[in-house]
């Protein structure tokens, strides 16, 4: 079975150039291949990662993937479908993203080997390039009517295209070209949205190298949930892959929360497990949806492929503890990721009497009279503990390293205090 026999039955492809002739070319030798992101932000969230996922089936079947950091068109914006432009970056804030993005990059995929990852920027070929160069060895070649017929484009006319962002698609081209003519590139991956970049860069290889020139295009499908709305997206903005931005334990919950509708696209998508393993996974979906075993799996694999086993250990011991309400064996990092998210307090670190402080530091309770109510009939515990006498003494030693005190009322509300 090769590659491209792979995607099919994994359902990751959305058009390819020529079928024939790229199944024919992988088959009969290791081929190099790219795929690109620009630095609009510091970091990849998870809708991002999606092409780079069959980037790296490419490189695990042999062949070389290269990864084209955008640092000179990450500077002018591909013309998205909005109505309006993109805010284009300062030259300095772009290449700081470009240095985050490759750490990510490397990080994701191994760069050691014959098949090792090459990284390349496309701001190293361009940012010599003078205005009339440009348009005399490259503008030349592109035919406007054509340009304009592309989706992307033709999606913003009425509302209005800059001439910066109308270029994008020669700067794209100019990349495949450089890569085709520089690193033996004969493929390029990209989103559903990159069909007429892709094909654009096609059309203008065979300008430059002649008709017969082995260069082929392949798009993902766009990816949608079962409800119809845009994947990867929460109540609370993107998903990232930057754990500063998204934790590892918020990563593993989004995975671990998809829809069964979902849930086998996903694996298809997004794992590395054999089409037996997902079939059966697929069966556990069907005859046992309650144990969620297909999310399980889900949520290990990519936790483990983007932040590595420890951060995943972690990750499914927050679980854990959150599901039995035993969090007396947590870490105050790990408290700190896991119960982010939940009511958040501050409180000095003094000693008080448990009603007091409840009431009158801290406010979870409303009232003295409830907090002994709460504390009589066993409804509240104090870092994993029931709460046993309303003469309990909270001190700073009680806590998560002098750093967190955590309240639990009744089986699922949870409180964080901050000890400063």
């Amino acid at each position: 079975m090769t590659i491209i026999d792979e995607l099919i039955w994994r359902d990751a492809i959305n058009q390819q150039t020529d079928e024939e002739g790229l199944t024919n070319l992988v088959k009969n030798k290791k081929i190099s291949l790219y795929c690109g992101v620009d630095p609009t932000g510091d970091s990849m969230h998870i809708g991002h990662l999606i092409p780079f996922m069959i980037l790296k089936r490419f490189q695990l079947a042999g062949h070389r993937p290269v990864i084209l950091i955008g640092g000179a068109t990450g500077t002018i914006g591909d013309p998205s479908g909005k109505s309006e432009e993109r805010v284009l970056q300062t030259m300095e804030q772009v290449q700081e993203n470009v240095r985050k993005l490759s750490t990510q990059m490397v990080r994701l995929f191994d760069a050691g080997g014959s098949n090792g990852i090459k990284m390349v920027n496309n701001y190293d070929w361009t940012k010599d390039l003078s205005l009339l160069d440009f348009l005399r060895d490259y503008g030349k070649s592109f035919n406007v009517n054509t340009m304009l017929a592309k989706d992307i484009v033709a999606s913003r006319l009425e509302t209005g295209i800059s001439f910066t962002e109308f270029t994008y698609q020669i700067l794209q081209s100019m990349d495949f070209l450089h890569l085709y003519q520089h690193e033996d590139v004969q493929l390029q991956i990209g989103g559903a949205d990159q069909w007429g970049n892709i094909t654009a860069g096609l059309e203008f290889i065979r300008k430059q190298e002649g008709s017969k020139a082995q260069a082929y295009g392949l798009t993902i499908p766009l990816m949608l949930k079962a409800d119809g709305t845009k994947f990867g997206k929460t109540a609370g903005g993107a998903v990232w892959l930057d754990s500063e931005k998204t934790t590892p334990y918020e990563f593993y919950q989004f995975w671990l929360n998809q829809d069964d509708r979902d849930v086998v696209k996903y694996l298809n998508y997004f794992t590395f497990l054999s089409k037996e393993e997902i079939d059966h996974l697929a069966e556990k979906v069907a005859s046992e949806p309650h144990m969620r075993e297909a999310q399980k799996t889900l949520a290990r694999e990519m936790t483990l492929f983007v932040h590595g086993e420890n951060t995943l250990n972690d990750a499914e011991k927050i679980t854990a503890a959150l599901f039995s309400g035993d969090v007396r064996t947590l870490t105050a990092n790990q408290i700190e990721e896991g119960f982010k998210n939940m009511p958040t307090f501050e409180a000095p670190k003094e000693e008080r009497n448990i009603v007091e402080w409840l009431v009158d530091v801290v406010g979870i309770e409303p009232s003295r009279r409830q907090a002994r109510e709460d504390i009589t009939n066993g409804a509240l515990s104090m870092n994993g503990e029931k709460i046993l006498s309303v003469d309990t003494i909270v001190t700073p030693e009680n806590s998560f390293d002098e750093r967190f005190i955590l309240i639990r009322r009744g089986k699922k509300k949870y409180f964080l205090v901050k000890l400063v």
